[in-house]
C-alpha cells in the first residue's frame, strides 16, 4: 500500500523541520560541548562531538517525558545561585558536624509532601535535595505524592519541611508555571 501524494509531502514537510532533526538543541549543543572538554581538542573530535549531540537526542527523542516550559528564564539564574550559595554552607556545616569529638547527629527520615505536579521539576527538587549535603532524596512515591528524604541531621522536620518549600519547591513553581 502506498501512502497518498500529500502525506508524502506532510511527512517530507516534518522530516525537513529543524525539530524533526534536532529534538534538543540545548542538549545537543551540551553533549558537544562535553565531549571536547572530555577529549583532546582535535577538529576530529569537534566533528564527532556534533555527531553525538545530534544522533543521541534524535535517537532517545521517543523515550522522553513532555517537555517543561520555563516560564521565567530570569528566574533560573537566581536558583542556581541560591543553590550554589546552599551548597557552600551546608558543606562547611557537614564538616563541622562531622569533624567535631561529639557529634550528636540525629539522623533521620521525612516524607516530604510535593506541591509541584510537573515530573521534570520534581527530578529538579529531588537532585537539589541531594545536591546540598546532609539530604538525599531516597524516594518518590508517585501515589502519595512525595518525596521521602533522608538527613544526617533532623532536629525539627517541619521546620525543613518549610525551609524546602520556601527556598526551593516555591522558586521551581515560579520557574517553570
Amino acid at each position: 500500500m502506498t501512502p497518498k501524494p500529500h502525506s508524502r509531502r506532510l511527512l517530507s514537510r516534518d522530516m525537513m523541520s529543524r525539530q524533526f532533526w534536532l529534538p534538543r538543541p540545548l542538549f545537543s549543543l551540551f553533549l558537544a560541548l562535553l565531549w571536547l572538554l572530555l577529549n583532546r581538542f582535535t577538529v576530529a573530535h569537534l566533528l564527532l562531538g556534533l555527531v553525538l549531540g545530534v544522533v543521541i537526542p534524535f535517537v532517545t527523542h521517543p523515550f522522553w517525558p513532555e517537555r517543561s516550559r520555563i516560564k521565567r528564564p530570569g528566574r533560573v539564574l537566581r536558583y542556581v545561585l541560591l543553590l550554589l550559595v546552599d551548597i557552600f554552607w551546608s558543606n562547611l556545616i557537614v564538616a563541622v558536624r562531622i569533624l567535631r569529638p561529639e557529634r550528636h547527629l540525629q539522623p533521620g527520615f521525612f516524607r516530604y509532601p510535593l506541591e509541584l505536579d510537573d515530573e521534570f521539576a520534581i527530578t529538579i527538587l529531588a537532585s537539589t535535595i541531594s545536591l546540598t549535603p546532609g539530604t538525599v532524596s531516597a524516594h518518590y512515591d508517585a501515589e502519595a505524592h512525595t518525596l521521602l528524604v533522608h538527613a544526617l541531621h533532623l532536629e525539627d522536620e517541619a521546620a525543613t519541611i518549610a525551609g524546602i518549600k520556601q527556598r526551593y519547591e516555591q522558586p521551581l513553581k515560579d520557574i517553570l508555571r
